[in-house]
C-alpha cells in the first residue's frame, strides 16, 4: 500500500511541474489593434500572446502602423512604435487599458 501511495504522489508531482510552467508562458486574453490595407481599416489581434517575448505586428509597416492598441489580457503590456520592440516612444498598457488615440505601434512584449 505505501508503494503505491509513494507512486501516485511522485506521478502527481510530475504533471503538476509540467502543467505550470505552460500556463506562465502565455498571457490570456486578447491584444488588439487596428491597422490598414488596401481594404481600408481592419481590426488585427493577438490571442494568449506569448510572455517576455517581443511580437511584431505583421500587419504594421513603417508607412502604415497599427494603431489604437487595446490590452484585453492579463498581463501588462509594453508597446513600441518601431519593430523589435525598440525604439523611444515606447509606452505601458495594463491588464484592460487602451493606448491614447493617434498611438502608432509596431511591437509589443507582455509580462
Amino acid at each position: 500500500m505505501r508503494l503505491r501511495n509513494a507512486a501516485i504522489a511522485a506521478a502527481s508531482a510530475v504533471t503538476l511541474v509540467l502543467a505550470v510552467p505552460g500556463s506562465a508562458n502565455a498571457s490570456f486574453g486578447e491584444f488588439r489593434y487596428t491597422y490598414r490595407d488596401a481594404g481600408g481599416e481592419r481590426t488585427g489581434r493577438l490571442v494568449g500572446p506569448p510572455s517576455g517575448a517581443c511580437v511584431n505586428l505583421a500587419e504594421a509597416t513603417r508607412e502604415e502602423p497599427a494603431r489604437a492598441p487595446k490590452n484585453r489580457t492579463g498581463a501588462t503590456a509594453t508597446v513600441f512604435p518601431g519593430p523589435d520592440c525598440v525604439g523611444d516612444g515606447s509606452y505601458v498598457l495594463r491588464p484592460g487599458f487602451v493606448a491614447p488615440e493617434g498611438s502608432a505601434v509596431r511591437s509589443v512584449v507582455f509580462s
